[in-house]
């Protein structure tokens, strides 16, 4: 047989209102919402509630239940006892005019079998009155009613049949949400027993429900608490110094200080110079006495190695550490920027014959100036990979370094690029512009010139 529990009691509700601790103090009460409530006092069951729910679990036909259809041509009137357990699953609907009473109905198949093995569907309908303790989302329960306990199966089995039966139990229901709800109860079902007595059977019934609850409004319910106890106020906080250090957190508390303990600082300039060993604690110098250094022309050489202290040095990468203005030699100055006349083969690092001349002219303005160190860029258009490009710009920068080097310029004093076509002068749109971006340049680095 089939037992139908709700699978959702009553669902959602408001806080049941606890008792009001005894105490001398006032109690005041409060309305308190659901994120207030404790999960355990969050959905108690409410008056006026729905629910609908389906169930599963095992019912224990009795080993005398008069379930089968009588027929005087078979031993025992086609009698045959139950397998101890049939599986069992069904729904049920449910309405609570009170909170901790309520009425439900339900239908339930199970899947039985008699003597011999054959199959015997157990089905029923059925209704009862149910009483809950309406306190907690966990909220006990006891119901009793009756319906009808029935069998369909073939004349092998015990045909078809159908009884009065009544039914009590009782169980847990766990109100989880809301609107959802948990049910494990066990249940009694009394039905007609074989034989000529004609008494009672008992089948124990263990169900495992689930269901959906339809709620009404919530309502505010008063909740006594006890009024917050007032904290003394904290006694107002010292900052002598006015330094924005209160004096319990303040490591110098009667003289101005900075971050982090509130002392004054040790290196107002920053100098990196601290104490009494800064004779110039306000103004930013170098050891060892943290005092400025005099530039008097200000270009950032100090007037003790400025051979010219009244005039700003020419930084134009020759002879830039003397202090003194100066212009670049025009035989240096020459070959600044595009080399112009050295070309290679298509496609290239081979320098072509006609380039010897022009790269010739450099190797002597090098040996005029010793000093000197340059770098030297390869360029390209942007036909072909940026990066096939790429190493072909450095490769043709290396040809012009070692015919340099070949010529007695010295190897530390070039230093070589490949920019690939990444540093256009004009436009890759035209023949005449990409013939203009393949290119060679000459670039004074900065360092201390002469001849």
């Amino acid at each position: 047989m089939i037992v139908f529990v709700p699978c959702s009691v009553a669902l959602l509700g408001l806080l049941a209102a606890p008792e009001a601790e005894a105490s001398s103090s006032t109690v005041e009460y409060v309305e308190l919402g659901p994120a207030d409530t404790p999960w355990i006092r969050r959905h108690p069951p409410r008056r006026n509630m729905f629910h609908l729910g389906v169930f599963g679990g095992v019912l224990l036909p009795a080993r005398d239940i008069e379930l089968f259809e009588t027929d005087d041509t078979l031993p025992n009137q086609g009698f045959k006892a139950y397998r101890s357990v049939a599986p069992e699953f069904g729904a049920r609907v449910g309405y609570f005019p009170l909170d901790f009473l309520g009425l439900e109905a339900e239908g339930a198949l199970g899947l039985g079998q008699v003597e011999g093995d054959e199959g015997a569907t157990l089905w029923t309908f059925r209704g009862h009155v149910i009483g809950q303790i309406p306190r907690w989302s966990v909220t006990p329960f006891v119901l009793a009613g009756a319906g009808v306990l029935g069998v369909r199966s073939g004349v092998g089995a015990v045909g078809n049949d159908s009884d009065l039966a009544f039914h009590l139990g009782g169980g847990i229901a766990a109100h989880l949400t809301r609107a959802l709800t948990l049910r494990l109860e066990v249940r009694d079902v009394i039905s007609p027993q074989q034989g000529e007595t004609g008494g009672g059977t008992n089948s124990p019934e263990i169900l495992l429900g689930f269901g959906w609850t339809r709620r009404p409004a919530e309502e505010a319910r008063p909740t006594p608490r006890r009024p917050p106890i007032a904290e003394p106020e904290p006694a107002p906080r010292s900052d002598k110094d006015w330094d924005g250090f209160f004096d319990d957190e303040d490591a110098c508390p009667i003289e101005a200080g900075v971050a982090p303990h509130g002392c004054p600082d040790p290196d107002p300039d920053g100098d990196g110079i601290s104490g009494d060993a800064d004779a110039c604690p306000n103004d930013k110098g170098p050891a060892p006495d943290g005092c400025p250094v005099a530039d008097a022309d200000g270009d950032g050489i100090d007037d003790a190695q400025d051979a010219c202290p009244q005039e700003p040095e020419t930084f134009n990468a020759f002879e830039d550490a003397d202090g003194c203005p100066d212009t670049l030699p025009e035989d240096l100055g020459a070959f600044e920027g595009t080399l112009e006349g050295v070309n290679f083969q298509i496609d290239s690092a081979r320098l072509r014959s006609t380039s010897k001349k022009n790269l010739d002219a450099v190797v002597a303005v090098l040996a005029k100036y010793p000093k000197v160190t340059v770098e030297i860029s390869g360029h390209t258009d942007s036909t072909g990979s940026t990066e096939h490009n790429t190493e072909l710009s450095k490769s043709r920068a290396e040809s012009v370094k070692a015919y340099l080097v070949e010529h007695g310029v010295e190897d530390s004093r070039i230093e070589t690029r490949g920019a690939g076509p990444d540093e256009p002068i004009d436009t890759n749109a035209s023949v005449e512009g990409r013939s203009k971006n393949r290119r060679i340049e000459f670039r004074l680095l900065n360092c201390k010139c002469g001849s």
